[in-house]
């Protein structure tokens, strides 16, 4: 039997929607949230994401800036305007596109970003405070993934969840929002021995190893919540998660597709977090 297929645009419409309400009622108290996206270079993916925030914005009905700066920017400009939009009372999501020029440092640029404005949840604040299980901005794409396990209705206290990839980015935020829900985390990554073995005792499997097409239904205990974070572009141009679709729909009981599982979701948090960093600056959550 095929899996059930979990659509990260279906569930990213119904936050949106909600979303929605939310800023009516706060344009009502005078508030309207505002991100300030901040893009160096010409990096072509970079620019796609910057376009879908913008627009994103636009149909919500958040104010929106995008900042365009030239390859040659310094570090100096940039963290100039990080700190012009840190004292901007019109922005409450501030948002620097990665990667950035060889020549800039990533972690100056993020740690120069105010905590209660850092919607991508970068900030060592905000990872700490992830870390020890205080409230903070989560990071997008890892609150997503909770989003999207727990739209199948499943209860991840007493499950096992095993992440395999151990990125800032993903797989370290991802394992300690499992286990704020209660759930027992096996890490996995390049170096795992019998990764295989451990994949296949999962409950819940999160994916984000950059590898195209890499787990198949070996790796999946029948029954189990796949979540494929990855995305790859494949010579035929065609993008590709880091799970073998074809293959795992067969053993899985849910699995998010590639595209439109994570992706949507991803942008969705980022506006869900400007919405709360904007309720929050204006004393009003």
């Amino acid at each position: 039997m095929s899996a059930n297929v979990i659509s990260g645009t279906q569930v990213s419409q119904e936050i949106r929607e909600t979303i929605k309400e939310e800023v009516k009622e706060l344009a009502g108290k005078g508030v309207t949230p505002g991100l300030a996206v901040v893009l160096v270079g010409e990096d072509q993916a970079s620019q796609v994401y910057v376009r879908n925030k913008a627009k994103a914005c636009e149909t919500l009905g958040f104010y929106s800036e995008v900042h365009r700066l030239e390859a040659s920017t310094s570090q100096e400009e940039l963290l100039a305007l990080v700190d012009k939009l840190n004292q901007n009372k019109q922005i409450h999501g501030i948002l620097v596109q990665l990667p950035l020029p060889k020549h800039i440092e990533e972690k100056a640029v993020i740690d120069a970003i105010a905590v209660e404005k850092d919607v991508d949840g970068f900030h060592p604040v905000n990872v700490g405070n992830l870390v020890i299980g205080e409230d903070s901005l989560l990071p997008c794409t890892p609150a997503g993934v909770i989003e999207l396990i727990k739209r199948t209705g499943l209860t991840l206290e007493g499950k096992h969840a095993v992440v395999i990839g151990r990125s800032n980015i993903v797989g370290k935020p991802v394992s300690l929002l499992l286990q704020r829900e209660h759930a027992t985390v096996t890490m996995c990554h390049s170096r795992t021995a019998n990764m295989q073995e451990i994949a296949r005792q999962a409950d819940v499997l999160v994916v984000a190893i950059g590898i195209a097409n890499k787990v198949d239904a070996s790796y999946i205990k029948p029954g189990a919540v796949v979540i494929d974070v990855g995305i790859n572009r494949l010579d035929s141009g065609k993008l590709a998660g880091d799970v073998d679709y074809e293959s795992a729909k067969e053993a899985a009981g849910y699995i998010t597709p590639v595209p439109g599982g994570v992706g949507p979701m991803t942008i969705t948090m980022l506006m869900q977090n400007t919405l709360l960093a904007a309720k929050r600056l204006n004393g009003l959550a």
